[in-house]
């Protein structure tokens, strides 16, 4: 038996379920079967109102919410960037997801983006708070699904195009954790998709709720790794 020490990863974020299971294998992945798949970026989960313009129970939210901008803004965004930059240099496909809708009132949306509250979006697709960040946009004929609904693969034709690229293993990165990056991951681990989940890639409206659905979905829908760990797996 080795006495190598075992890569973080194989160990963090692991649930009850697999407490006493074997650590995982190294990741094999292939060129021609491997893709990026970026989810969610968009310019409304990154705009700010001015905080001086409001009232008490603005600023309470906004303050509430400074912890996951300040995590966007020093970790996910540069995170996925680099990402990008090394799926590329490889070859290898980088895709897209986001939120919108194709009509200006928003009657095509799914019934999650209509009822009251946090996911009550209207997203029209040509609305500029729709788009992906500007640098983390599109290069050439990257491909960019659109959506109305949670998982990636339920309302688009992503699994048509993944097929068609032979794409077998899919790197998810986005927003939110606990929100469409999990769902876009169970469907994928559905369809025997192989998935690997960048954790420095990642955010939910609180590290807490980031942090739990790791745990959750880790091991039996994909694997957690940071982008360094994918980094030296890539082929």
């Amino acid at each position: 038996m080795s006495d190598t020490p075992q890569p973080a990863w194989k160990t963090a974020f692991c649930s009850f379920y697999y407490q006493d299971a074997p650590p995982p294998d190294d990741p094999l992945l292939e060129a021609g079967k491997l893709a990026l798949l970026v989810i969610d970026m968009q310019n409304v989960y990154v705009s700010r109102p001015d905080r001086a313009s409001l009232d008490d129970a603005g600023k309470r939210a906004y303050d509430a919410w400074t912890p996951f901008h300040q995590r966007m803004g020093k970790t996910v965004i540069p995170t996925i960037a680099r990402l990008q930059a090394a799926f590329r240099a490889g070859g290898h496909p980088v895709l897209f997801a986001r939120i919108a809708c194709q009509t200006t009132d928003g009657r095509d949306r799914s019934l999650s983006q209509k009822l009251p509250g946090w996911n009550n979006l209207l997203l029209p697709k040509d609305a500029p708070a729709s788009q992906i960040l500007a640098e983390l946009s599109p290069l050439g004929d990257e491909i960019v699904v659109t959506k109305t609904t949670d998982s990636a693969l339920t309302g688009t034709n992503l699994r048509l195009i993944l097929t068609n690229l032979g794409v077998t293993q899919v790197v998810c990165c986005g927003i939110f954790t606990d929100q469409c990056v999990s769902s876009t991951v169970r469907s994928l681990a559905d369809e025997s998709v192989s998935v690997i989940v960048v954790e420095d890639g990642c955010a939910a409206a609180t590290d807490a709720l980031h942090r739990q659905e790791l745990a959750i979905i880790n091991r039996i829908y994909c694997a957690v790794m940071t982008a360094d760990d994918v980094l030296g797996y890539l082929p």
